[in-house]
């Protein structure tokens, strides 16, 4: 699912153009097959991500230790990949390897989207016949003490099942659930505009009109590069972080760190727009730097966002025997549902504030602020904590 949706995503000026996208600046046919596309995409990444989360909970047992190791290294190598996807992204060369990419619906720009996106599928096809050769899964059967029938998974879909599943969740599953949510409020502007705010605000960019755009949405793949770069540091030093100062610190210190960064860009951006630019139309060095700067200290909290919230649902969903495979379908909904949320209304939202990022910066700053509050407030302190307290009181 996921090599046909980059398919369609890469291909989709082609496509427009095969079924009448000839006048007019707005194709609305090569927009429907890259929403199309796009929707795909999703629904692969989030078909893959929560089996592989479930599995290495498996895998851990009843180790919350491993599990927070377990997910840290999960973080690290979707940093890996990262790194390799945004330092594609800032080179504008693809295009040469694979020439035949450029064509009368798609300039250099589009071909070299669509030149990545083919190498993509092959690099991705190689991986997963790697994963899945090397899986050794143990299929349940009666051995296992878990009770089946035939009629069993026809009597209660797994989303029933899932939905059901929710009221009998206790407070401090709720607490991460809200946390989870707030958090991904605050980082889907981030991830839906992150290039187009270095392009449009930071460049003052058109996106239809010069080289300008299309050099910071380079400059900003090369941001989102250095993100990933300190998103593999900080995944490997978690298990030390969340030892000394707790999961929840950890979690709600991130996401203050989270509203600062967001803070900074709407203040960068003010900055941009109030001061001139050099002959050639191209931004300060101090400015780029500036934006460079926030981009690669986000790379840590989104580490915390890809690990911890895993990690810390798995050690409590484990005692009420709902299985992990069920654990990280609850943890989606918590992340999807604001997804949804932020795609629908970001957009509306900028248009009415003049079509900047800005306003949905703002909405993350507040979110991000709110899950860090929550965070620190309402997650539980590490027991080791808790011993040194009582000893204290003791003496």
């Amino acid at each position: 699912m996921i090599a046909l949706s980059v398919l369609l995503i890469g291909h989709s000026a082609d496509v427009g153009w095969l079924f009448g996208d000839r006048d007019g600046k707005i194709r609305s046919r090569a927009i429907g097959v890259f929403v199309v596309g796009f929707w795909l995409l999703d629904v692969g990444n989030n078909a893959t991500q929560s089996p592989c989360r479930a599995l290495l909970a498996d895998l851990t047992g009843k180790d919350h230790r491993r599990t927070r190791v377990a997910n840290a290294y999960f973080s690290l190598f979707m940093a890996l990949g990262n790194v390799l996807g945004y330092a594609s992204g800032s080179y504008s060369g693809w295009f040469t390897l694979l020439p035949f990419t450029v064509t009368k619906a798609c300039s250099v720009n589009c071909a070299n989207l669509k030149s990545v996106f083919l190498i993509d599928i092959v690099l991705l096809a190689i991986t997963t016949y790697i994963s899945v050769s090397s899986a050794k899964e143990v299929p349940l059967t009666s051995d296992s003490g878990v009770a089946h029938s035939a009629e069993g998974p026809e009597q209660e879909p797994f989303l029933w099942e899932l939905f059901g599943a929710v009221r009998y969740l206790p407070w401090p599953i709720w607490t991460i659930l809200i946390v989870v949510a707030l958090t991904w409020v605050g980082w889907f502007p981030f991830i839906q505009f992150d290039t187009d705010w270095m392009g449009r605000e930071i460049y003052r960019g058109d996106p239809n009109n010069g080289q300008n755009y299309h050099s910071g949405v380079r400059m900003g793949a090369f941001g989102l590069m250095l993100n990933s770069i300190i998103l593999g540091v900080t995944s490997v030093s978690m298990e030390k972080l969340c030892r000394k100062w707790g999961s929840g610190l950890v979690w709600g210190v991130s996401s203050l760190i989270m509203t600062f960064c967001f803070i900074g860009m709407l203040i960068i951006a003010f900055i941009a727009s109030n001061i001139e630019y050099s002959s050639k139309g191209l931004p300060p060095n101090g400015i780029i730097i500036a934006s460079l700067v926030v981009f690669a200290v986000l790379g840590a909290p989104l580490s915390v966002t890809y690990s911890l919230p895993y990690a810390m649902i798995s050690s409590k969903i484990e005692p009420l025997g709902l299985g992990q495979g069920l654990a990280m379908g609850i943890m989606n909904l918590a992340i999807v549902i604001p997804q949804m949320l932020v795609s629908l209304g970001s957009g509306p939202i900028d248009q009415l504030f003049g079509g900047g990022n800005s306003p949905a910066f703002a909405v993350a700053a507040i979110a991000s602020f709110l899950s860090g509050l929550v965070a620190i407030i309402g997650l539980p302190r590490p027991s080791t904590t808790r011993t040194r307290e009582r000893t204290r009181d003791r003496r």
